[in-house]
This record gives C-alpha cells, structure tokens and sequence, in this order.
C-alpha cells in the first residue's frame, strides 16, 4: 500500500516552474491514501485557526473543536495564559469539556467526575483511594501548541511545532495596517460540499481567472484587468482595485456594489486551508475542513467594523453577497470533483498570468504529503 502512495505522489513534479507545471493529479482528489497521509501530516502538522480570540478573551472562557480527528479544548487561564489541549480525560478517555464554548472554573469529566484546572493539571479523582503508583502530576490533560494572531487563533498538534509569527513570516507585516482588529465578529455560517477540500482551495487560488466567468455580480466592482498576485513563504495574496459599477446597474451587480466598498479588495490565504477576505469595514474568513476524499466543509465566519443593530441590515446584505458568490463556487466546486474522477482527466495546465497562487499550493502540498511519508516509511519519493 505505501508503495501504491508512493507512486501516486511520484506523479506530481513540484519542481516545474510555473510556465511548465500541470496541476497535482486526479487522484490526490480522491484517493483514501491521501487523505489519511493529509490528517496526519497537512492538517496535524500545520498552525490551524481555529478559533477567534474574543471567544477566549476573559479567564474560564473556553470552546471545543475537532483538529485531524482530534478533539481539542482551548481555554483562557486563571493567570490570563492561553492553553490548548486534547479534550480528552486521563482515565477512560472521555471529553472533559461537552459544551462547544462557554465559562468555566474547572472541568469535570461527566464519565467519572476526574477534575482539571484551566491549566490542565489533574485536580481531583473521586474514589481512587488504594491506587498504587499513580503519578497526579503527570495525569494532566496533554497539551497542545496554541497561540494567537490578529483575529484568530491557532493550534498545532505537531509536538515542537515552528513558531506561529515565524510560520506567518511577512504576512504578519502585509496584514497590519488592514487593521483587522477593529473588526468584529458578526455570525457563522457553514457549507458542506461534495467535493474535496482542495478542490475548494484551487478555486479560490486561481487568481481571479473564474471570476468573470461564474461571478458576474463580484466581477462589476473589481477592476480585473489590474487584478494581482503575489507569493509568499506560505501563503498567497489576491488584490484588485475596487471599481464603480454603471449608475444603472441592477441585480447582482446592484447588490454586490452596495455591500463591496473601498479602493481595494484583499483576498488572503494562508496553507493550507485559511482564507481571510477584506474589503472597506468588511471581512469574511474562510476555513476549509475535510471531511472524507469528496466532501468537504466551510466555515464562514463574517466581520464588521460596526455590528450595532442599526447596522444589521447593510450586514445582512454583505452577507447575502456573500451567499450568492458562495452558491456560485459549490455548483463549480462539485462539478470538478465529478470531472476529476473522469477516465477523461488526468491533470491539467496552469495560467502564468493567473495561478501562481495554486502552483505553491500544489507544491507546499506535495512537499507536506511526500515528506510525511518518508518520516512515516524512510523512503525517499521526491
């Protein structure tokens, strides 16, 4: 079987340049093997936003999520220190925490009632009297890398990760002056699709090249022949000029121009799996999860500078621009995942002018997946 891996993986060349690359192959798409080595290396070994700061802005605020099929509790210590852990109990391995966000003093296990403290240290173990050689200390709950960034925060189950700043490299600086902090979380929303999670990122890197073809509304407001692309360590940075549709414009040009303001549109995504899209007052982030080789799901999560109820019908409106582009992209997503199984299609070609963002995606992702396979069998496949 690892040979089978192995040979899938032998069919990407992620050392073409640009002008000479074909995509990752078909069956990176669909393959289980893939997806496995994926969990374990793409998703359990990279820094994941997972979460918001102001859902653990105050000591016992705490949430729950799920990481590689790990579940995951993050809290906000006593002492104001962010921590994150495997939700899972010492003794038989239940969640400590059920809720999927809250306050808390403590958590108690609701399987057998074994206490921690928000750092995680083993409190109490009722009726465990008699037990020999058992080591209190060392029966806390197992850490996990955690740390926070603008918005948002991360998780890395990699045991001795890489710093997250250093991970973020210059994206922290390209970031900045957006001043993203003085947006505020608005509401979630969240999409399943039929496709694979990086058939989702492959559309969303292609350097605008679909926009005027499947989003026409999205396409009157962004001055596409000025729309650029540029490359970082790690993630990719989308931006166009933002232009004035005609004084008669109607439907979904209408509706876009009234929720789509500024100068510039900035579309941000960082490997391998997070998107953050911002326009004057507006941001949506994008966090695409896998969920079996042909479905995938979307977290949307919507900010805005002023989320006053007098507000809340211009940003239901931006976020019903939003669904609209959505709907567009979940036809397009899951008609390619049809393709890609095709006898038809095997991989295809990239735009010099408009994919170099997907061309580092495929090779990050190849580097990910052909590394996690020499660590996992000692076997040299680049």
């Amino acid at each position: 079987m690892n040979d089978k891996l192995a040979s899938i993986l032998a069919l990407y060349d992620d050392t073409a340049p640009l002008a000479e690359a074909h995509t990752i192959p078909a069956p990176w798409y669909f393959d289980p093997k893939i997806e496995e080595l994926e969990q374990r290396r793409v998703f359990g070994g990279n820094w994941q936003a997972l979460g918001r700061v102001d859902q653990v802005a105050n000591p016992g605020d705490f949430f729950t999520t799920e990481l590689a099929g790990e579940p995951i509790l993050v809290v906000r210590g006593v002492d104001g220190q962010l921590r994150a852990f495997y939700n899972v109990c010492r003794h038989h391995a239940a969640a400590v925490a059920t809720a999927p966000c809250g306050k808390a003093q403590s958590f108690r296990c609701p399987y057998h009632g074994w206490n921690y403290g928000l750092d995680g240290s083993l409190k109490g173990m009722p009726e465990f009297a008699g037990v020999c050689n058992f080591d209190r200390a060392a029966n806390g709950l197992v850490p996990v890398a955690v740390d926070a960034w603008e918005n948002f925060v991360f998780v890395n189950l990699a045991p001795s990760p890489v710093p997250l700043q250093k991970s973020l490299g210059d994206l922290i600086t390209r970031i900045e002056p957006l001043n993203l902090r003085s947006l505020h979380f608005h509401s979630r929303q969240e999409y399943t699709l039929n496709c694979n999670w990086k058939v989702y990122v492959d559309n969303y890197l292609d350097g605008g090249y679909h926009v005027p073809h499947l989003h026409k509304g999205l396409n009157s407001v962004l001055d596409y022949a000025h729309y650029t692309i540029e490359n970082g360590e790690r993630y990719c940075l989308q931006s166009s000029p933002m232009v004035v549709p005609e004084p008669d414009a109607s439907g979904d040009a209408a509706q876009v121009s009234a929720t789509r303001k500024g100068d510039r549109a900035w579309y941000f995504w960082l490997y391998p799996n997070f998107m953050i899209n911002v326009y004057e007052g507006v941001m949506d982030t994008n966090l695409v999860l896998p969920l079996g080789p042909g479905k995938c799901r979307v977290n949307f999560d919507f900010f805005f500078r002023d989320v006053s109820p007098e507000r809340e019908a211009y940003n239901t409106a931006s976020i019903a621009t939003s669904d609209q582009v959505q709907d567009e992209d979940v036809a397009i997503c899951e008609s390619v995942q049809k393709g890609l199984n095709s006898r038809a299609y095997g991989a295809g070609r990239l735009s010099v002018r408009r994919e170099a963002g997907e061309h580092l995606f495929h090779r990050l992702l190849a580097r990910d997946l052909k590394l996690g396979l020499e660590q996992a069998i000692g076997l040299d496949v680049r």
